[in-house]
């Protein structure tokens, strides 16, 4: 699984307060959310992110408290990937659960830019900046975990590998 987008690049110890405000926790609409998506760090993000851009963050990306709101809010705003240096355990959770993929690389996210364009390869784990030339190795996600997201998330993965439809 491949994508490709716009760096919107964020640092460290982005919580999820700063992802989704707290006042917008009312609804779990994804485009609801998404239209607040970052607001109080980056009032530009919600208005002009395109489909399949990529977030990056630096160290403990997604800290704060466990609702799954911060992802969903990220993935409504068409955001087809997350890079990071590291990312809090219960967001990372949260992210494969809705479907978002995300990576680890410090290296990537260090030095990629905002505006730089990156290329992910999801199976191979790999990060390719276009501006630098230079490749990443992320670790890449475990066939299942792939499954996972390619279905949108771990209910519709859940649902499809029971054959429940809806």
């Amino acid at each position: 699984m491949k994508l490709e987008g716009k760096v919107w690049k964020y640092g460290d110890n982005i919580d999820t307060d700063v992802i989704i405000p707290a006042r917008y926790l009312v609804t779990t609409d994804p485009k609801v959310l998404a239209a607040h998506c970052m607001e109080d760090l980056d009032e530009s993000f919600a208005q002009n992110v395109q489909p399949g851009d990529i977030m990056v963050g630096g160290a403990n990306f997604g800290c704060g408290s466990s609702r799954e709101h911060a992802p969903i809010s990220i993935k409504g705003a068409g955001v087809s990937c997350i890079v990071a240096e590291s990312f809090a355990r219960i967001f990372f959770r949260n992210a494969i659960n809705i479907g978002l993929p995300i990576l680890e690389s410090a290296e990537a996210a260090r030095d990629a830019q905002p505006g730089d364009s990156l290329s992910v390869d999801l199976t191979a784990g790999t990060i390719t900046n276009a501006r630098t030339g230079k490749t990443y190795q992320a670790r890449p996600f475990p066939p299942f975990v792939l499954q996972i997201i390619e279905a949108g998330g771990l209910v519709p993965y859940t649902r499809h590998t029971l054959g429940i439809e809806i």
